[in-house]
């Protein structure tokens, strides 16, 4: 299941994972590499080590290593971390589907809300305060409000559930990329 655009990639080819904030701004950029795709979408994966920049900031090198799920047609994009970070197991970010201009760029528009699963397995949502202030500065139509909070209503429960793709599914592809 994909809906990327032309030739797939091969197994660590480079992929620019890039957000924008609604303003059309630069938000987060991740410099991933194509691990493959299975019934939930396409796997890209971050070694430890892996630049991430946001916005205009200086770019980061990503301590540990992460995978991303870029599911088509879906409002959210996964990043399943396991046990490798100290931060969260499983940060799903609410956005609007994702877009692949080419093979080995994918762009998705962020909107703020963030479900978050901990180590212990307590369910998180984050940012509400940003996206109200947001919802108001730049303007998010009625139908992105909905949808947005929608979302994160849904993933709040797919993840407090244990449901795939937010329980194991990520596991088998971040053995690939830590090693």
């Amino acid at each position: 299941m994909s809906d990327l655009p032309g030739k797939r990639p091969e197994a660590g080819s480079p992929v620019v994972v890039q957000y924008f904030k609604y303003s059309g701004d630069l938000h987060w950029r991740h410099d991933m590499v194509f691990l493959g795709t299975d019934e939930h979408g396409v796997w890209l994966g971050g070694p430890a080590g892996t630049t991430i920049q946001r916005g205009t900031e200086p770019a980061k090198h990503w301590p540990s290593p992460f995978v991303q799920l870029i599911a088509p047609n879906r409002w959210w994009s996964l990043f399943f971390n396991g046990d490798y970070s100290d931060n969260y197991r499983v940060y799903v970010d609410v956005v609007t589907p994702a877009t692949w201009p080419s093979p080995d760029r994918v762009e998705m528009v962020d909107l703020d809300l963030d479900v978050v699963l901990h180590h212990n397995r307590a369910v998180e949502l984050l940012d509400e305060d940003e996206f109200l202030e947001h919802t108001s500065l730049f303007g998010y139509p009625d139908a992105i409000i909905d949808r947005a909070r929608m979302t994160a209503a849904e993933l709040m429960l797919a993840l407090e559930a244990g449901q795939e793709p937010f329980a194991t599914a990520g596991e088998p592809w971040l053995d690939l990329i830590a090693d």
